[in-house]
């Protein structure tokens, strides 16, 4: 299997055949405009990951929640791609207002567990992390589709979802955000797990073991890698940088997610942006 980390928390998995996006943003405008303007897909950079990553295979498109940096450019990589589109009603409503046809879009209210080629992909309900002064819409809905170029607070969580995506003998667990609901991954298995970690380093020690004990302990992977570390703000085509440090300690967080993974024997690996690796 390979999977390419295109930044943020978009994945492509790859088994040859079929390909799956989990999330879908590369625009990255600068923090300024971000805030500030209308934002609407930078097509010019969304054609060249296309190409770069070969993107002529995509048929499922899962999308964790619906925040800007996640759901931004899933209609046009759906469009160009003539990919299904899964996610939360608010979701739905972003791949709506971008075009994707009523056909081909999935809502979570109806099913939990889809099956395209030999994967195989079980959504699991899970929580944003805690809430900010700029990401305080927790809970809040996109109830009409909503069109570009729009501003990015229209982009509002609207419900957060994990993902078991399992390929023959191979499965994977991306848990874009870095929060939990108790008791939801019971049973779940994953050789691979792609944790977001960013907030963790804002966090206080006691949630943090409570953190692990419901991700990696239950899980067991071989395998951690950190998602959601690289910064929204610089272009995708440049030198990797980290969160800024109001949101989010990079270094701090890596360090913690390494010192747990090391005493519990379990292999940690950094993937950067615009990476693929054969898992």
């Amino acid at each position: 299997m390979k999977v390419s980390f295109i930044g943020t928390t978009m994945l492509l998995f790859d088994d040859g055949i079929d390909q799956i996006l989990v999330d879908g943003y590369v625009t990255r405008p600068a923090i300024t405009r971000t805030f500030t303007t209308k934002l609407s897909t930078d097509k010019q950079v969304a054609d060249r990951v296309l190409k770069d990553f070969k993107m002529d295979r995509v048929r499922g498109i899962f999308v964790s929640h619906s925040h800007y940096d996640h759901v931004m450019d899933v209609p046009y990589f759906a469009v160009k791609c003539n990919a299904d589109v899964y996610g939360s009603q608010s979701t739905l409503n972003v791949a709506r207002g971008g075009g994707v046809k009523e056909n081909v879009i999935h809502s979570f209210d109806d099913s939990l567990e889809y099956e395209i080629g030999n994967f195989k992909i079980k959504v699991f309900h899970s929580k944003h992390s805690k809430p900010t002064a700029i990401n305080n819409d927790l809970g809040q809905t996109i109830d009409y589709p909503l069109h570009q170029p729009t501003k990015m607070h229209g982009y509002v969580e609207g419900g957060s979802f994990d993902f078991l995506i399992t390929n023959k003998d191979k499965s994977f667990l991306v848990r874009p955000s870095y929060n939990y609901v108790k008791g939801e991954l019971d049973g779940v298995h994953a050789d691979v797990l792609f944790a977001g970690i960013t907030r963790m380093s804002k966090d206080t020690p006691e949630n943090r073991t409570e953190f692990f004990s419901e991700t990696i302990a239950k899980v067991k992977p071989k395998t951690v890698i950190p998602v959601h570390w690289d910064s929204l703000f610089s272009p995708l085509y440049s030198k990797p940088e980290t969160m800024p440090k109001i949101s989010n300690d990079t270094a701090t967080s890596m360090s913690i997610m390494v010192d747990y993974c090391l005493k519990h024997q379990v292999n940690y690996l950094v993937q950067l942006p615009l990476t693929t690796m054969d898992y």
